[in-house]
């Protein structure tokens, strides 16, 4: 079910941080959704990092992470943040070629060099949050402090909104 070599280049990039657990997960469920329903986490606590997209020339990146219950503001903040006219989510092939990881287990941790990480404040109010292990195969759990920890993190209000509720009144863990 698990990598091990995937379990051990997490370690590598986790060391020296703050406390934080690692949670095995079946890949089939890494989806937040479905990881969430299938072990108890509460979406709330759901923390995904997703690659943007600026449209340039070329083309400009930053790694947000968000809360699940609440969607980035790509076509205001993001777009103002990177200095385009437009931007979007950056597609599944180039967060694979950007990060090297796979969606539904991108993590903020290992990023590149120079790529910003942009965390909306309400990660920040959260005791715990469950991130992306880097593979489909592994979740970390631990404060959203260790979020600091990270060269070029940079904490932004309003990045992100609160989602409307889905209907029948529960919240898309999207």
């Amino acid at each position: 079910m698990t990598s091990e070599p995937d379990r051990a280049r997490l370690e590598l990039v986790l060391a020296g941080r703050e406390p934080y657990e690692l949670f095995p997960c079946d890949p089939a469920l890494a989806d937040t959704a479905a990881f969430c329903a299938a072990y108890g986490f509460a979406p709330e606590d759901a923390a995904n990092t997703i690659v943007v997209a600026g449209k340039a020339d070329p083309p400009r990146y930053a790694a947000c992470v968000v809360l699940a219950t609440h969607r980035l503001d790509v076509n205001h903040a993001i777009r103002d943040r990177l200095g385009t006219r437009r931007a979007s989510f950056a597609s599944a092939e180039e967060t694979r070629a950007l990060t090297g990881q796979e969606i539904g287990g991108v993590t903020a941790f290992g990023l590149p060099d120079g790529l910003p990480i942009w965390v909306d404040a309400a990660v920040m109010a959260r005791d715990r949050i469950v991130l992306g292990g880097g593979s489909r195969s592994w979740k970390v759990i631990a404060p959203p402090s260790i979020l600091l920890t990270l060269r070029g993190a940079e904490v932004v209000e309003g990045l992100a909104r609160a989602a409307a509720p889905a209907p029948g009144g529960e919240q898309d863990a999207g």
